[in-house]
């Protein structure tokens, strides 16, 4: 056999040594679990061999012991290696996203309605919607300015601090019951809209179950009849009856004109003949050379002078377009002016403002007497002055997605353009230990919760700023 022979089938015997070993690393991954689980005894003989032998009925007992790997022979190994394998688990995929919040179930809910009549006056629809009877405390916050005049059931108005008033009552509501108030205001300046929200709290008023709000706006007056007026008073016939006259003075001046230059020239005929009879034959004149007359220009000095007054005209006009423009922008604007999506909304309290994502509603705002401001979130001392203001805000999504929100972005702004981002101790507090910004809202879900604002010195929240993004324009809502 010549050398090249030998060499390149020596070859071959080594590479398919190589590829042998390379398969054996994958055994004992099936040995182990062979041995801790082994296969029943009807799965794990062979074909071939159980139909020949007269005994295979009566198994030894040592039959269900898997044999040694290794004294297992080559072949056995690889069939081993070649028997189908279950399909292998499923690549890791990533972690999946936080389940949306959704609201716990309402135990009271609280409906709002506005009458039609000349002064305004509400109706409110408590509902107790449990198998329990339920003790509740609602609250009215009254616009601004005004005054009752009825309450029903029971309610009594008291001051809220500054020029706001609210009617509350307290009720022990039925299972599966519905109670009825109402109240009456005092009548307002016509054409003001009066929104009124109401919330039914828990007996202590700590937590609120449930809120709604009404606006109500007084009838609009019957339109007065309106009577046709005469022809000669309508715009069409009296511009019609213009423009009539301005084509007849026209027509009349353009008659007298031609009528006239007629007249001159039959004038300047007749004197020329009778001059020229006398004289005989007249022969034209040799036409004379007109002067020619130097073109009358404007002095330098009124040139310049314009020149200068329609300078000075523009540079004072930029100039005072760029100083009203200055005066324009506001030091103290909001950080949401220059938002990315969506357009800003302003409201007051008990009106439903939408941005982008959500759709808030601040029912009611209480601040605490300064000093009774707890802990921060971090456990560092409060401020002297310190106190905490709860806000009742109703959040509702608007989108067909789950949408996060979070604590940093609602703020409370005081005077003087200073603010704070919601205390996340406090909130989780007020809502019994639950954080209510760890999860996403649920599409179409809405929640009424309080938000607690920790603020200094004795003047309360002017504004409370909600947004549901970093980009979002957000909603802004004075406080009465």
């Amino acid at each position: 056999m010549p050398a090249s022979t030998r060499h390149h089938r020596a070859l071959a015997v080594f590479v398919h040594c190589l590829g042998i070993l390379a398969a054996v690393p994958a055994l004992p991954t099936a040995a182990p679990e062979a041995a801790a689980a082994p296969r029943p005894a009807a799965a794990t003989p062979r074909p071939a061999a159980a139909a020949p032998r007269p005994a295979a009925a009566t198994p030894r007992p040592t039959v269900a012991t898997p044999e040694p790997v290794a004294t297992r022979s080559p072949v056995a190994m690889v069939a081993r290696v070649t028997e189908p394998t279950p399909p292998s688990a499923p690549p890791a995929v990533a972690p999946p996203t936080r389940a949306p919040a959704s609201a716990p179930p309402q135990q009271v809910t609280v409906a709002v309605a506005t009458e039609s009549s000349p002064a305004p006056r509400y109706r409110i629809q408590v509902r107790n919607v449990s198998n329990s009877p339920l003790e509740t405390t609602v609250r009215q916050e009254l616009p601004p300015g005004s005054s009752t005049t009825a309450i029903s059931g029971g309610g009594r108005s008291t001051p809220a601090g500054g020029s706001t008033t609210e009617v509350t009552w307290r009720l022990r509501l039925p299972a599966h019951s519905t109670t009825t108030l109402g109240t009456a205001l005092a009548a307002t300046a016509p054409g003001r809209p009066l929104t009124a929200p109401t919330c039914a709290f828990t007996s202590d008023g700590s937590r609120p179950y449930d809120c709604a709000t009404a606006t109500w706006r007084a009838a609009a007056a019957p339109a007065a009849e309106v009577t046709e007026a005469p022809p000669w008073r309508r715009y069409p016939v009296l511009l019609a009856g213009l423009a009539i006259l301005l084509l007849v003075s026209a027509a009349l001046v353009w008659v007298w004109r031609r009528r006239r230059g007629r007249r001159v020239t039959a004038a300047a005929l007749s004197t020329g003949g009778e001059a020229g009879g006398d004289r005989g034959t007249i022969y034209p004149r040799p036409a004379a050379p007109n002067p020619v007359r130097r073109r009358r220009t404007p002095p330098v000095w009124m040139l310049v002078g314009a020149a200068v007054v329609v300078l000075a005209g523009v540079v004072g006009t930029a100039g005072w377009t760029a100083t009203r423009q200055v005066a324009a922008i506001d030091t103290q604007k909001q950080p949401t002016s220059g938002a990315w999506t969506g357009t800003g909304v302003n409201g007051s309290l008990g009106v439903p403002l939408r941005e982008s994502a959500f759709e808030f509603t601040v029912y009611r705002m209480a601040c605490g007497a300064p000093g009774t401001a707890g802990k921060t979130a971090g456990g560092g001392a409060p401020p002297a002055n310190g106190r905490r203001c709860e806000a009742t805000v109703g959040v509702r999504n608007v989108t067909g997605d789950h949408q996060p929100w979070h604590s940093e972005l609602q703020r409370a702004y005081l005077p003087g353009g200073r603010w704070v981002s919601t205390d996340e101790s406090a909130t989780r507090t007020a809502n019994l230990g639950r954080d209510v910004f760890a999860d996403p809202m649920a599409a179409g879900t809405r929640m009424v919760l309080p938000l607690v604002f920790t603020v200094d010195g004795r003047d309360p929240p002017q504004q409370l700023e909600l947004r549901s993004g970093v980009f979002s324009a957000g909603v802004r809502v004075q406080m009465p």
